[in-house]
């Protein structure tokens, strides 16, 4: 937890406000230009009650970081549990970030200024808070299919989990961030960005062509 106790205790309508204010400024300026002033003005509040609730910007980021952590956590915590094939949890995954892509554009283009963090302290933090779960369970979910036989012996899992979530970042960033977009459109087409279940059956033959025994 980075935020004080006292950010627990405001109703969850001003908890809302700060938390949208304040991904709305991160996402939007980055890290290290985004102003506490600008998220204390847009959600309402002033700068001493952000103080109140934070320690400092670090901690308000984090917080954020928290939040859109939360729902990633809970998708994957169930894929591994589920007794599926490993491909039928590769399309659950495309399909959740096609989805939150499309409906939280914000979050993703926070996502996205997050790697490009200059503050090698903070980038440290931040990739183990964030990736670490995804490591795990992408990591196990390959060394699960390869002690079953649904995945060739012959890769390693760590580098393929790598693999495979650099491939979903880049995905998630082309349905939401400029330049990721137009990268997008130049590589496949002006329309296919539209095309949601084609963009998912190509990504799983190539998945699938990488990985399968």
């Amino acid at each position: 937890m980075h935020h004080k106790p006292t950010f627990d205790n405001i109703p969850p309508e001003k908890r809302a406000r700060v938390i949208d204010s304040a991904t709305k400024e991160f996402a939007k300026k980055g890290y290290h230009d985004a102003s506490i002033g600008s998220i204390a003005d847009k959600a309402g509040i002033s700068v001493g009650s952000i103080y109140k609730y934070f320690e400092n910007k670090q901690d308000l980021f984090l917080t954020i970081i928290d939040e859109s952590i939360s729902r990633v956590e809970t998708l994957l915590l169930g894929l591994a549990k589920a007794d599926e094939d490993v491909m039928i949890k590769v399309e659950k995954i495309l399909r959740e970030i096609i989805s939150v892509s499309r409906e939280d554009e914000v979050l993703i283009k926070l996502y996205n200024s997050m790697t490009t963090i200059n503050d090698k302290k903070l980038a440290r933090q931040f990739a183990t808070e964030m990736e670490k779960i995804t490591a795990e369970v992408y990591t196990e979910a390959i060394r699960e299919g390869q002690e079953n036989g649904e995945i060739r012996k012959d890769i390693d899992p760590g580098i393929a989990a790598f693999l495979i979530d650099d491939l979903f970042m880049s995905l998630q960033f082309s349905f939401a961030s400029d330049y990721y977009v137009q990268r997008f459109k130049v590589y496949c087409g002006e329309d296919a960005i539209e095309k949601d279940e084609f963009v998912i059956r190509e990504v799983l033959k190539f998945i699938k062509s990488a990985l399968k025994a």
